[in-house]
């Protein structure tokens, strides 16, 4: 019987993971389909009961889900509890089991860079998106993270959580040039001209990353650019996320190269190899 997967979420017809997951599904010969469902935050409880009822294999959960599912899902994967937000669910023995691909994602698209581990690290934000991939870093061995955050208290609970450091935004701006690598989790760039924090003392020869994939090239990349640094736009994550989803579904890890390129001319961007 032909299996179906989905992703949710409120917007959602922007989403790409349709486009991805079908082109997985047809190049490793799979007979499933996955579709986009719009669901309204007052709609979750009765859209995941139907998802069940419908026989979804499995489905992604989007913006802005990701914590609310938790307590709807009959199991948490460990990451995903400690994270406190699900991005994947899998059908497991009749039970939906949730899990959290963000982090791990972020990551695997960070190491196609020259990054040092144990060199530090600046993360603007902490929220959901900063959360999940501090946990991730530190599993992968980054060993000297720092946390900055508009709200400074929001960004020491996070360090405290997991066992990184805290800095108040002005701190970070005037000691920018000490980071050799740095990572944009914010919302800030996606619609306007703006940028998290002043860049005016970035050192050239840094990596900088945002998470943000449409537009390729936030302004905050832009300017990082301009000063000599290699960026890294959302692509990356995104389908490495998204990957890490489909190999929960299908045992089949897939093609994430191929996939960036696809992506990103998808989105009007020049692909590079590196």
């Amino acid at each position: 019987m032909k299996k179906w997967y989905a992703v949710i979420g409120d917007p959602i017809s922007h989403s790409l993971s349709p486009y991805m997951h079908d082109h997985w599904f047809e190049k490793h010969g799979i007979d499933a389909s996955y579709i986009p469902v719009h669901v309204e935050p007052k709609q979750l409880e009765q859209a995941l009961r139907s998802m069940k009822l419908l026989g979804a294999s499995g489905f992604n959960i989007t913006l802005p889900h990701k914590q609310a599912a938790i307590p709807l899902l009959d199991e948490l994967d460990e990451t995903a509890r400690i994270m406190n937000a699900v991005n994947t669910v899998a059908l497991e023995n009749g039970r939906y089991r949730g899990f959290n691909t963000d982090g791990d994602g972020f990551v695997r698209s960070l190491l196609s860079y020259p990054v040092d581990k144990d060199r530090a690290l600046l993360v603007i934000g902490a929220g959901g998106a900063a959360r999940g991939i501090v946990f991730a870093l530190s599993r992968a061995g980054f060993t000297d993270i720092t946390i900055t955050n508009r709200t400074f208290r929001r960004a020491q609970e996070l360090a405290d959580e997991t066992g990184s450091k805290a800095i108040v935004m002005a701190d970070a701006e005037a000691h920018l040039s000490e980071f050799a690598t740095i990572v944009q989790t914010t919302s800030v760039g996606l619609t306007e001209e703006a940028l998290p924090l002043s860049l005016t003392h970035l050192g050239s020869g840094s990596v900088v990353a945002d998470i943000i994939y449409n537009p390729l090239e936030t302004p905050f990349l832009k300017e990082a650019k301009a000063k000599g640094c290699l960026v890294l736009n959302g692509v990356g994550m995104f389908v490495n996320q998204g990957a890490i989803a489909f190999e929960k579904w299908t045992g089949i890890r897939p093609d994430t190269e191929e996939m960036i390129q696809l992506i990103t001319e998808k989105l009007g961007g020049n692909y590079v190899n590196r």
